[in-house]
């Protein structure tokens, strides 16, 4: 499961999707927060040639069924819907609607992040591509109405068993199932935006280990208060109330 990704760069979205990138996505993505994804413009099937045959969206990474009604949206933004389980999204109220009505996307990412627990502690790492390009994620994509009457668009990444896979088994807590975001060659991305509903699960596979870096990286710690600052905190605490004002 991936909960942090790296929004592209400008540059590197251009040069890849031929595509001006929206403005404002957030760089470093996390549950909620507002992304990139690529898409076929649902007005491309009308035969208008003036259609492009890809556009990019920004949107909420969780997705929000179309369906959701105003006194579920509340509850429905709370759930976890970052991640789909590709073998379960048909059936799924958060996802069912989305892939049967193809409604796919690539959600582009320059690095995803996983933790890694083989020291018996979490330590964050970075997964990028060996070659330095843009991770295409194969995603679904919906918009939702809001309180307003507002629409938004919202995406989700697909995920895949990766018991097997040679790279993405080794994360995650030892005792939980492994799962990682299915990944798609750039001579794949057309056909998966294209393929029949019938096709789709062809797409979500393992993505071959030589091909992608993991790279430990930690966050930071937080710098701790200096000891000047912690002995006024605490002085403060000590001091006793001020009783201007007050009637005695």
């Amino acid at each position: 499961m991936c909960s942090e990704y790296e929004s592209p760069q400008a540059e590197m979205f251009v040069e890849r999707f031929g595509l001006d990138m929206p403005e404002f996505p957030e760089p470093e993505m996390f549950f909620g927060r507002t992304g990139v994804y690529v898409r076929r413009p649902p007005e491309r099937d009308s035969g208008d040639e003036a259609v492009p045959p890809l556009e990019a969206q920004l949107g909420r990474w969780g997705l929000v069924p179309r369906e959701t009604r105003h006194e579920q949206l509340e509850r429905q933004l709370k759930l976890s819907t970052f991640n789909a389980r590709s073998e379960r999204a048909m059936k799924s109220f958060s996802f069912g609607a989305a892939w049967r009505g193809a409604q796919r996307c690539i959600v582009p990412a320059t690095a995803i992040y996983e933790p890694d627990w083989r020291s018996g502690k979490a330590v964050r790492t970075r997964f990028t591509h060996v070659d330095g390009k843009l991770l295409n994620i194969a995603g679904l994509w919906s918009n939702w109405k809001d309180e307003h009457g507002v629409w938004h668009g919202s995406h989700t990444m697909l995920t895949l068993s990766a018991k097997e896979h040679e790279l993405f088994k080794h994360y995650h807590r030892p005792d939980k199932e492994k799962r990682m975001v299915g990944l798609l060659f750039d001579g794949e991305c057309d056909a998966w935006l294209d393929a029949p509903v019938e096709d789709a699960m062809n797409f979500i596979k393992g993505y071959p280990a030589d091909l992608l870096v993991a790279t430990p990286a930690p966050r930071a710690p937080k710098p701790k208060a200096s000891a000047k600052a912690s002995a006024k905190k605490k002085a403060a605490l000590l001091e006793p109330p001020s009783t201007q004002g007050l009637l005695l």
